[in-house]
């Protein structure tokens, strides 16, 4: 272990200035995937489970869990989430992160984790391009790595813990829509819908999936929807950005119909911006995803009809456990089914379930999903808590 953490520590600090203009460039972009591939997977049903006798197979390794920003609710209820499954697998998950979304910031945090020597990586990669050299070096010093929320290149990472294909959020995403849109009386197969989407940028591949994938949805089901704004409004997850952006939306499109809002950032922001100009549902139909604490107050307001998100702790947890896994010597490749304890049992997809043509590397790499989503509505909102 002190051979590794001091060849760790080596490479940080030739890292530093090599990863400076990774840093610098955080600018950078990559191209949102197309949708998802139809056509079945070659798989086997191996099945990876923890040892005889209960033993964790986990336990003592440790994983720098790295969110997009701090401050945020659904990465602060996803930490709290990897916080209790981690202390009943005997690891530990050290949260890492800056409260700034950049790229440049997750590089820092990357180089602080690969000082410190961790054994695993798990991150909601901000922008997939800017981390790719730094995520690179971290796994040629030994590091295992993982995704979850946002991903990284598939080939910088073993596996992701994704909260749904293209198809299935955006879908979810169509359907939160229409179902805002019949609550205040339009009829979202006759009447004329303006909508406009509002998110963070275009750099993270999961939202732009999603958008990709319900706007293919639209065009081909409701052709009578206009989208006022084919560019996207970005906030970029700032909160205060995300109510200005939000209020522009709403004065460059006084008529605006529907404002779908991918992002736990956006939409309080938006509902918010929708609030300072004395809006509510039954004047416009804002939807999207966020954690239900972050926006029961609005709906309890009237500003909104419904929203969904997915269980961000296990996503979170998840995540940690199956970068510690590989860490600990585990080999898994598509086909296999994880078991993770207190969890279940998921099996390993290859990334074009997530990624139209993208390809997948024989051992540790693909793509585990999250087993559910939720809508929530004022009904149910009060059953969760985070």
């Amino acid at each position: 272990m002190k051979l590794k953490r001091l060849a760790a520590l080596l490479l940080a600090l030739s890292m530093m200035f090599a990863l400076a203009a990774c840093g610098n460039n955080a600018a950078g972009t990559s191209n949102p995937p197309e949708q998802q591939s139809n056509a079945p997977a070659e798989q086997n049903t191996d099945k990876v489970t923890a040892p005889e006798g209960g033993d964790s197979p986990v336990a003592g390794k440790t994983v720098a869990y790295i969110p997009k920003l701090t401050g945020n609710a659904f990465f602060e209820a996803a930490n709290v989430g990897a916080q209790k499954y981690a202390a009943e697998w005997g690891m530990t998950v050290d949260y890492m992160g800056s409260p700034n979304a950049t790229a440049a910031d997750q590089v820092a945090v990357i180089n602080d984790a690969v000082a410190k020597g961790v054994d695993a990586i798990c991150i909601s990669a901000v922008d997939a391009a800017g981390v790719s050299d730094a995520l690179k070096a971290a796994s040629e010093a030994g590091i295992a790595i993982s995704t979850w929320d946002s991903d990284a290149n598939p080939e910088d990472r073993a596996l992701i813990v994704s909260q749904g294909t293209p198809e299935v959020l955006g879908q979810m995403l169509v359907d939160l829509s229409i179902a805002g849109l019949k609550d205040r009386g339009v009829d979202p197969e006759k009447d004329t819908v303006k909508y406009a989407w509002h998110y963070s940028q275009a750099t993270v591949t999961d939202q732009n999936s999603w958008q990709v994938a319900a706007e293919a949805i639209i065009k081909e089901k409701y052709p009578n929807w206009e989208n006022v704004h084919p560019d996207n409004y970005y906030s970029e997850q700032d909160a205060e950005k995300s109510v200005t952006i939000g209020e522009a939306v709403l004065a460059d499109n006084p008529d605006i119909d529907l404002i779908i809002c991918n992002d736990s950032t956006a939409l309080p922001g938006q509902l918010q911006a929708a609030e300072n100009k004395g809006l509510t549902k039954a004047d416009v139909t804002i939807t999207g995803f966020a954690t239900p604490n972050a926006i029961k107050e609005y709906c309890n307001n009237g500003t909104l009809y419904n929203w969904g998100l997915w269980d961000c702790g296990i996503q979170g947890a998840m995540a940690c456990y199956v970068s510690a896994y590989i860490a600990a010597g585990n080999n898994v490749k598509v086909g296999d089914v994880i078991d993770i304890p207190g969890i279940g049992q998921c099996e390993v997809l290859p990334n074009e379930s997530i990624a139209a043509g993208a390809p997948t590397a024989d051992v540790n790499n693909g793509v585990v999903l999250l087993p559910e989503r939720v809508i929530f509505t004022s009904e149910n909102m009060n059953d969760y808590n985070f």
